[in-house]
């Protein structure tokens, strides 16, 4: 199969709006709940939303604009680390953690930020019309494309480490039986996310956009289908209701 029907800007497109409506979803819980986590899910959603809308535009116009590329491949890799972020600060009892992790995040940010603007790109390798990945930053271990993986590494561990302990902690409880599915497809996402980003980052980008368009719906059907924990809390309260009844 013709590797331009991998990279048509369809693919992209179609993820940025997806990851946009979820972004505006999870900002709102955030501004109705004040929860941190869900502050920083929004940051990394937004910045998948952007990402990805850079991707269609630039397959869109058969150009990668230098300027543009600098700013992607940076808000590219970050992403993953402030979805972990997220997730670590839904998970752990003690703060600081994932305190430590924002500032972790927010250091490699501006270091890759610095690297990005300053390095002399390769443009040879942002070639139109071609999905290019990193590649155009330098070699794979060079400044700053080695920046990607401090946000990917520990960001893949934290958000796919965080869905999998869910579902381990949701497992015994019926009443929270939609949590475990809504974790698995999360844990599912974040595998086709990051298995996308390792093959582009060896060089091989030909199905990555449509990786991320997938890992993006798996993502969002998984929130969906989370909810709210009070859903669960209903149907406890429900069944103690009816014992309580049923003993009286």
């Amino acid at each position: 199969m013709d590797k331009s029907i991998w990279s048509n800007y369809m693919w992209p497109l179609i993820t940025s709006i997806t990851v946009g409506i979820f972004a505006l979803l999870v900002l709102k819980q955030y501004f109705e709940r004040r929860k941190l986590h869900q502050l920083y899910w929004s940051i990394g959603l937004i910045f998948y939303a952007i990402a990805a809308l850079f991707e269609a535009y630039s397959e869109f116009t058969g150009n990668w604009s230098p300027f543009v590329y600098r700013i992607y491949v940076v808000l590219a890799a970050s992403l993953v680390g402030f979805l972990g972020l997220g997730t670590l600060e839904l998970i752990s009892r003690r703060k600081i953690w994932p305190n430590l992790y924002l500032i972790f995040n927010i250091i490699c940010l501006f270091v890759f930020f610095y690297g990005s603007f300053t390095a002399k790109l390769n443009l040879a390798a942002l070639k139109p019309g071609v999905t290019v990945g990193g590649k155009a930053l330098g070699p794979s271990l060079s400044f700053p494309r080695v920046m990607s993986l401090f946000f990917n590494i520990p960001g893949t561990l934290f958000l796919f480490g965080g869905a999998v302990l869910s579902v381990f902690r949701f497992l015994r409880k019926r009443e929270f039986a939609y949590r475990v599915w809504a974790n698995i497809f999360i844990a599912a996402g974040t595998a086709v996310i990051a298995w996308a980003g390792a093959k582009a980052r060896l060089g091989s980008t030909q199905f990555l956009y449509p990786a991320e368009m997938i890992g993006s719906a798996l993502l969002f059907y998984g929130f969906i289908l989370a909810g709210t924990l009070e859903k669960g809390a209903q149907k406890i309260r429900q069944s103690l209701e009816f014992n309580g009844k049923k003993d009286s």
